[in-house]
C-alpha cells in the first residue's frame, strides 16, 4: 500500500479516465476511478478507499452531474477538495461550482491535472 494521496476520479469516458489515472500517477497520486456520480457517492460514503480529493467531470451522462456530486460530498465533508474537468461547462463554474474548487478545461496537459490537485492540497503530495 503506497502512501500516495488517493484521488476519487469520476469520468464516464473510459479513454479520458485512463488518461487522468496516468496523469495522476505520474504526479505522485493514486487514482480511484468510478464512472458515475452515484458510484462516486457510494465509494465516498463507504470510505474504504480513503480518497482525499474529488476530481470529477461535470457532464456525467444520465445521472447526477459533477456539480451536484461535489455539492453532496461537501454536505458530508465541508471543505473537501474538488477539481472539476469540463470542455463546455466552464462558464457555469461561478454559479454551480463549490467554494474553493478548481476547474480545468479539457483538453488539458497531464501536468496541469497533478498541479491542480497539488494546489488544493496546499502543494503537498505527502500525507498529513
Amino acid at each position: 500500500m503506497s502512501d500516495a494521496v488517493r484521488v476519487l476520479v469520476v469520468e464516464d469516458e473510459a479513454l479520458i479516465a485512463s488518461f487522468v489515472e496516468d496523469a495522476l500517477s505520474d504526479g505522485g497520486f493514486e487514482a480511484c476511478s468510478v464512472h458515475s456520480g452515484e458510484e462516486a457517492m457510494c465509494t465516498f460514503c463507504d470510505g474504504r478507499e480513503g480518497c482525499r480529493v474529488l476530481l470529477t467531470d461535470v457532464n456525467l451522462g444520465d445521472g447526477i452531474s459533477g456539480w451536484e456530486l461535489a455539492r453532496q460530498i461537501r454536505e458530508i465533508t465541508p471543505g473537501f477538495p474538488v477539481v472539476y474537468m469540463t470542455s463546455a461547462s466552464a462558464p457555469d463554474w461561478q454559479s454551480q461550482g463549490v467554494d474553493g474548487s478548481v476547474l480545468i478545461q479539457k483538453p488539458f496537459a497531464p501536468a496541469q491535472l497533478a498541479a491542480a490537485v497539488s494546489q488544493l492540497l496546499g502543494g503537498a503530495t505527502s500525507p498529513g
